[in-house]
């Protein structure tokens, strides 16, 4: 029997990919460290992942999606509070492709 919940998830932004790894940070800003080959192929730094959790509480990087509505929406309150730092009163890029 699966005890995976696929409606609970762990978001896990991609902070870094070195080598054969990727660092990750939870939002609690907890750094977890991932094989890259255990992640979707087409991760990028600043993309957050969705990361389903079993029961136990156990997260399975097998299954981790790029959650691509997750990303924009941070990255544009990313670049709304850079903004406001800046006293700029147009947008900024927030970088991503």
């Amino acid at each position: 029997m699966n005890d995976t919940d696929p409606d609970r998830s762990i978001f896990y932004a991609v902070d870094r990919i070195e080598s054969t790894v990727a660092v990750l940070q939870d939002d609690e800003g907890q750094e977890t460290v991932v094989p890259a080959n255990r992640l979707p192929r087409e991760l990028k730094e600043g993309d957050i992942l969705a990361v389903p959790v079993d029961g136990g509480g156990t997260v399975d990087w097998g299954l981790a999606q790029i959650d691509v509505a997750e990303t924009e929406r941070r990255r544009r309150a990313a670049a709304e509070v850079l903004e406001r730092l800046l006293g700029r009163d147009g947008p900024v890029d927030a970088g991503g492709d």
